[in-house]
Order: structure tokens, then C-alpha cells, then sequence
């Protein structure tokens, strides 16, 4: 694909055919998961065909062909993220919830001790909230938070001070309810002037702009595929080698060891310490093809175009409600994602919901799994709208349309 067209990705995604309630379907929900384009499908469905069995095991040629395209997607998302390590440094898991309990209970429980400090923020997803407050049951870490300013900006007011003591800085890449794009380069080097470490939730930003996480200066960067057009199931944790190499086993199992023995057990070295049993070959498969896909789009040209879905959906919220309809998240588009809360004045989020299904309009209610930030707003739950490489401004038309219906019928 040499130029970006949204319309021709949405060609090449069978599930944006459907009619919803005799309505073609407007799907804003990418940031809960995103649509597969029919190369990914096709790839896990050659898979399942052609070549499936386990891999790391057997000897004969489809094993061999499925462990070749197995270890062929850790390389292709290594490059994706440019991995200085390359391959040796990616380490499949099942979505990025257990890559961030892989964090804590490997890497963290190993290197954290009581008294120690895990530095979070409020606009944090749960799952980089609560396995550090399951280590903090076993180890007596800390776990601090970065507050959140009225215009949904981390408050790095007093950095120095939450700071101290810290071993761990661990941020949203991109807010999944707020649309806040973090200021990472910045966060890296505040960790690292104070000797801590560095770990991004790339789940929502991965998929959505360039990450390179050498330019970056990280240290663990956390995505999963479901978010950049692959499959359920399959997750990244990335960190560079020679922290990965000191990290212990996460499960124990099949597949992690280099020797079993009656007096104990040696584990194998490299990612594969960290993938116990057999792991999701097909989903890795589904992945590759999904970041060939994106790499075929340019993600620069993905940026460009969700930035301004975003724009312009925020310039017509006001004109079209005149304040019946909050948005939860920066007003301007500076350092920020196609993620768009809205609060509807006196409506209960899951009704919002349920009349805009009548448009065929998905979005998603709910507290996003960041209750913390929602309390910080004084909020329940929003209602958010979420775009995607093939989202449309007519995408947001529709919204809009469905949107003045809810108004009107809780008006």
C-alpha cells in the first residue's frame, strides 16, 4: 500500500459490511479492540489450514513452518518498535494485562523491596494498577500516583518531589479514556536523572502512532494486538535484553526450560523463559500480519488522520449541544489521540449507549477499568467514542445524528 486511504482500509475490513438495525455499521470502539483487516484473517486462516502445529517441538515440516512463522512475528514486531536487540527482547503473553503482571511479579518482585516506590497516575487502566498493589501486599512497596490536572494534563508540578525514592515510573503511553498523549521523552529522562526505571502502557499508543523505543529512552514498553488490527489473545512485553536476561520465570511449565531435573530446574534463556506451554501461534501469526499491515499504512499518514477525525469531531460538539454534552479530555488537540469521553448531561452513560446501537453506532460505556481517573472527574462512567485507521468523518456524523436523538428522548 504506497498511499494511506481510509476508505480503502475500510475495504479491507468485512465487518464494516454489516448492517446494524437496517443502518450500515459505525464502529468508534477501537480503543476497546480494533477491526481486522482481511489480510490478518487470511493469514491465521492459512495458518490453521496449511501448517498447524505446535512449534519449539517437532521435527517435521509443518512444525517447522509454524515455529518459523511464530518466531518470524517476534521479529517483525521488534522491528515495529525498533527493538535494539531485535527479536531476543520480545516476549509473547496473552494480552497486556499479563505483561504487566509479568512487570510486577518478575521483574518487580525481584528488584523491588519494601519501602521502594512504583510510580503511577491516575489516568492509569487497572491492569497498571492493580498487580502493583499485589506486589505491595507481599513486598510493602509503595505505590504513588501522579495527579491529573482540570484539563486532563499530568500534573508534573512537582516532579522532584513524587519522585523520590522511586524505582519504577510506570505510564499510559496514551490515556484510553482521555485521549492525553503523555509526554514520555520527558517522564524517561525524570526517571532515569532519579535512577528509576521507565515501563509505557503502549496499549492505545502503539497502535496509533510511530513508537520507537530507543528514541524514546524507555526501558519496557507494554502493547497488546487486538488494539493494532491482530487478534485477541496475544500480547508484548518488550525490555531490553540484559534486564530481560536477569528477570525470573513468570509461570512454570512446558516450553520455559532448558533442563528438568528430580533436584530442580534450569529455565531456557531468552523470551521463551517467559512463554510456558504452548503459546498463541496462531494469534502470533495474526499479529505479523497486522503490523505489516500498519507498516503498509505508515503510521505517520494513521496519526495525520485520526488527529484530525479528533479535531473535528471536538470543534462540532459545542455548536451542535451547547454544553448538554461534557467532553472528558483536553478541549484542543494538542498531544492528543482520537479517544473522545463524553458525559451527556443527566443521562446515564449504558442509555446513551443503547440508543445510539439504534443508529448502529459502537461506542462503549463504562468506568474504561480507570476507576481512579473517573473519581478524580466526580464520574461513573462516559460514554466513549474511539477512531481507527478506517474511521470516517461521516463516522462522526452518524454520532452526532444518534447523539441529538439521546439528547432529545432524556431531554
Amino acid at each position: 500500500m504506497t498511499s494511506f486511504s481510509a476508505r480503502r482500509v475500510r475495504a479491507d475490513i468485512p465487518q464494516l459490511n454489516r448492517l446494524i438495525y437496517d443502518r450500515p455499521i459505525t464502529y468508534l470502539d477501537s480503543a476497546s479492540t480494533s477491526l481486522q483487516p482481511n489480510a490478518v484473517i487470511d493469514a491465521m486462516s492459512r495458518y490453521y489450514q496449511l501448517r498447524h502445529a505446535n512449534v519449539h517441538r517437532a521435527v517435521y515440516q509443518t512444525a517447522s513452518e509454524a515455529t518459523a512463522a511464530y518466531e518470524g512475528a517476534r521479529e517483525s514486531v521488534a522491528h515495529f518498535i525498533n527493538a535494539p536487540g531485535g527479536a531476543g527482547e520480545i516476549v509473547f503473553t496473552k494480552n497486556a494485562t499479563e505483561s504487566f503482571n509479568l512487570l510486577a511479579k518478575s521483574w518487580g518482585a525481584k528488584n523491588l523491596a519494601s519501602g521502594d516506590v512504583v510510580l503511577v497516575s491516575e489516568m492509569e487502566h487497572h491492569a497498571n494498577i492493580v498487580p502493583w498493589f499485589q506486589l505491595r501486599e507481599t513486598t510493602g512497596i509503595e505505590v504513588r500516583f501522579i495527579p491529573v490536572t482540570d484539563d486532563y494534563r499530568l500534573d508534573l508540578s512537582r516532579s522532584e518531589e513524587l519522585m523520590r525514592g522511586v524505582k519504577l515510573l510506570s505510564v499510559a503511553g496514551m490515556s484510553n479514556v482521555l485521549g492525553t498523549i503523555n509526554p514520555i521523552g520527558e517522564l524517561a529522562a525524570l526517571a532515569h536523572r532519579h535512577g528509576a526505571l521507565i515501563a509505557v502502557d503502549g496499549a492505545q499508543s502503539v497502535a496509533h502512532s510511530a513508537t520507537d523505543v530507543v528514541a524514546l529512552d524507555i526501558d519496557f514498553l507494554i502493547f497488546t494486538g487486538h488494539k493494532m488490527l491482530g487478534p485477541t489473545g496475544i500480547g508484548v512485553f518488550w525490555t531490553r535484553e540484559d534486564i530481560l536476561h536477569t528477570m525470573p520465570p513468570f509461570l512454570g511449565g512446558g516450553g520455559m526450560i532448558a533442563d528438568v531435573r528430580t533436584d530442580g530446574y534450569t529455565p531456557a534463556n531468552g523470551p521463551t523463559r517467559f512463554e510456558a506451554g504452548t503459546p498463541p501461534i496462531a494469534e502470533a501469526v495474526g499479529l505479523n500480519a497486522a503490523v505489516h499491515y500498519l507498516e503498509g499504512l505508515g503510521m505517520t499518514n494513521v496519526t495525520r488522520h485520526e488527529h484530525a477525525l479528533a479535531a473535528d469531531a471536538l470543534s462540532r460538539f459545542d455548536e451542535e449541544f451547547q454544553g448538554r454534552v461534557r467532553i472528558i479530555g483536553p478541549a484542543d488537540t494538542t498531544d492528543r489521540g482520537g479517544v473522545i469521553s463524553l458525559d451527556v448531561e443527566g443521562v446515564h452513560p449504558h442509555d446513551v449507549a443503547q440508543v445510539l446501537d439504534q443508529f448502529g453506532v459502537c461506542v462503549r460505556p463504562g468506568h474504561h477499568c480507570a476507576k481512579p481517573l473517573m473519581r478524580r472527574f466526580g464520574l461513573a462512567a462516559t460514554v466513549r467514542a474511539s477512531y481507527g485507521p478506517y474511521s470516517l468523518t461521516k463516522d462522526t456524523d452518524v454520532l452526532l445524528e444518534a447523539l441529538g436523538h439521546a439528547v432529545k428522548m432524556f431531554g
